[in-house]
């Protein structure tokens, strides 16, 4: 089958790296590389404003900020979270010497079933720990609903949320607390990094204190804070891929579109659709492989990709509440978690980059198509 070439992908230029260049002098010629520093501001006041938040702390990762928010609110006892998530949401609960309680999903978006939460309540419950799975939101008012009537905080995992909007709101001001992944792999990098969004100026305070060691000024500690600040090279690459994310959002979104017409009538092969009055990242592109009507299973259309030098990502699979640590929770039991099982053991995210070519999708879809 031929591939429609009808969508022309193009790639956003990368960060300047001459400016870059000039950044890393003047870091160098400030001796000032770390402890909030001046770029470190800027990039705080940048994100701040393009994300549409009031407050943003930044760390030094994606896993410090999810740890410290429980930390912040002081979360104990159980905490609802949904096993399709990469281990990092569940293990900032157990390092916390909380107890995780999975709920299952819902198949539309992946996220956690609001339908499922309430039944998962006890008087042990504290919080409610969901995650923008693949950058589709979460359903946050009913969400929140059921919060409130309990009395449980929310903090929700953001981690593929960068940018995303929903009738002109940043999703990340929904909750107590939201945290935001900058590795990498995400839409928007500071190679390493990470961060968290807050309502107030006093929350920001005590979380700026928590990721500096507790430490409120030369003297004085205020609390058991850990070591996740963002040093001063990383926030100058951060403000340079902020100048284009905008572009590399909208190159993400060709290589979806693209992926959608070739694969929209192959029969055995669905994926997700965009949701209506949302703004997209296009962080991921998930496909799902229903073996009896694809005549292959998804193990073998994952390892023929493999062999060809196609790296698509079973993601995620195993389900975290498959893993040692936590298959002997209650709520782990597979009859608990049926929808979540059959997205785990169907999913392929394929290659979703934002310098992908022409000639590198037509490469992926040929494998799946033929």
């Amino acid at each position: 089958m031929k591939m429609d070439s009808r969508i022309t992908v193009t790639s956003p230029l990368l960060p300047d790296l001459d400016e870059f260049h000039e950044m890393l002098k003047d870091i160098w010629a400030s001796k000032w590389i770390t402890n909030n520093g001046s770029f470190h501001k800027k990039l705080e006041a940048a994100l701040a404003e393009y994300l549409k938040v009031p407050y943003i702390s930044l760390f030094t990762n994606g896993t410090l900020p999810l740890l410290t928010a429980l930390q912040a609110l002081r979360i104990t006892g159980e905490v609802i979270t949904t096993p399709y998530s990469f281990v990092a949401t569940t293990h900032a609960i157990w390092w916390n010497g909380c107890r995780p309680v999975f709920v299952d999903i819902d198949p539309a978006t992946g996220n956690i079933d609001p339908d499922r939460i309430e039944a998962a309540i006890t008087p042990r419950t504290t919080a409610i720990l969901p995650v923008h799975v693949y950058g589709n939101p979460c359903d946050t008012k009913r969400i929140q609903m059921i919060a409130d009537k309990y009395g449980l905080k929310v903090i929700y995992d953001a981690a593929h949320a960068f940018g995303v909007e929903v009738e002109g709101e940043s999703l990340l001001n929904a909750g107590d607390l939201s945290t935001l992944s900058f590795h990498a792999t995400k839409v928007f990098n500071t190679i390493e990094g990470g961060a968290m969004v807050m309502h107030d100026a006093e929350m920001k305070k005590r979380i700026d204190y928590l990721k500096n060691f507790g430490f409120a000024n030369e003297v004085e500690v205020v609390g058991p804070g850990i070591n996740s600040k963002m040093d001063e090279m990383r926030s100058a690459y951060g403000l340079l891929n902020l100048k284009q994310v905008d572009a590399a959002i909208e190159a993400r979104r060709q290589v979806a579109l693209r992926y959608r017409e070739a694969l929209k009538d192959v029969e055995g092969i669905t994926f997700f659709q965009d949701l209506p009055g949302v703004r997209h990242n296009y962080s991921y592109f998930p496909i799902f492989v229903e073996a009896d009507k694809y005549g292959m299973t998804r193990d073998e259309l994952y390892f023929k990709m493999k062999e060809k030098g196609v790296l698509g990502r079973r993601y995620f699979y195993p389900l975290i509440s498959s893993f040692s640590t936590y298959k002997g929770l209650p709520s782990a039991a597979k009859e608990n978690l049926p929808q979540a099982h059959k997205m785990a053991e169907s999913v392929i995210c394929l290659p979703m980059h934002h310098g992908l070519n022409d000639e590198d999708i037509s490469r992926v879809l040929e494998m799946i198509v033929e």
